[in-house]
């Protein structure tokens, strides 16, 4: 496939749907049904973080019956980040083509895994976005909707970046497209760890296409967000937006071309 008869694509390969856990015993066994069932085809890699409430365990089970499901079983809690971190590393070591990032609490609807998958035929990275037309949310509090909202918006003008939802954590990758935005240097986690993905793959010059999703608020368990992750994600933004502007200047800029970097 071409992206607007400049670019060709190659062949996908194999999805992985990467999961991230901590006490998500409630909601890992009927998401991972629901990817399942949306995309049969694809694997799933559920990266648990030593959870205390048995996730780990329920994981295992369910990859005892069904070998499209892995589990990855890290120490202990390191964050969002790190744990994408681990998945997209298996993911590529075991040779898989596509990895995705998806949210354990059902807020990122399997359902619309496909959609992803038919727009990264002509991408590098697609990102199931809220802030797009088609896209919404459900359950959410108008409070924390202008928060996503502003967050978005103040990420995209510090770091130059025409992406609506750059929060957004439901997300398909090429594995050439992590190969290539250097996956070893990334130290960011939690809120941030998403918008420098974004940046990394703007720069660098990839093809990024949103997708309208309805983002659902998790009915079970509790919400991974607090203070510490909003704050750190607030400094390292605007860092990161004063770093690009003096490269800019200094005339040190990064691959901003357009065009996928040659191989």
């Amino acid at each position: 496939m071409t992206d607007g008869g400049q670019r060709r694509y190659g062949p996908l390969g194999t999805a992985l749907v990467i999961i991230p856990t901590y006490d998500e015993a409630d909601n890992i066994q009927p998401v991972v049904a629901r990817v399942r069932e949306a995309v049969p085809e694809a694997h799933i890699l559920v990266a648990d973080d030593n959870s205390p409430d048995g996730t780990g365990k329920i994981a295992d089970e369910l990859a005892a019956e069904d070998d499209h499901v892995h589990v990855l079983h890290r120490k202990g809690k390191e964050g969002l980040g790190a744990a994408y971190l681990a998945g997209f590393r298996w993911g590529i070591d075991n040779g898989y083509g596509v990895l995705i990032e998806m949210d354990a609490d059902g807020s990122h609807p399997p359902e619309e895994l496909p959609r992803l998958l038919t727009a990264l035929g002509g991408a590098d990275l697609v990102i199931g976005s809220r802030w797009v037309p088609g896209g919404r949310i459900v359950n959410w509090p108008k409070s924390r909707e202008f928060l996503s909202r502003g967050a978005s918006t103040y990420s995209r003008l510090l770091l130059d970046v025409d992406v609506r939802d750059v929060t957004a954590g439901f997300r398909a990758f090429r594995k050439e497209t992590l190969e290539g935005i250097g996956l070893d240097s990334i130290a960011s986690q939690g809120y941030c760890f998403q918008v420098d993905l974004t940046r990394r793959t703007v720069h660098a010059g990839y093809h990024v296409v949103e997708v309208p999703i309805t983002f659902v608020e998790r009915e079970r368990g509790d919400s991974k967000m607090s203070r510490d992750i909003m704050a750190e994600a607030l400094w390292r933004i605007a860092a990161w937006g004063v770093e690009g502007r003096v490269k800019k200047v200094l005339g040190r800029g990064e691959n901003r071309s357009g065009n996928r970097p040659e191989r």
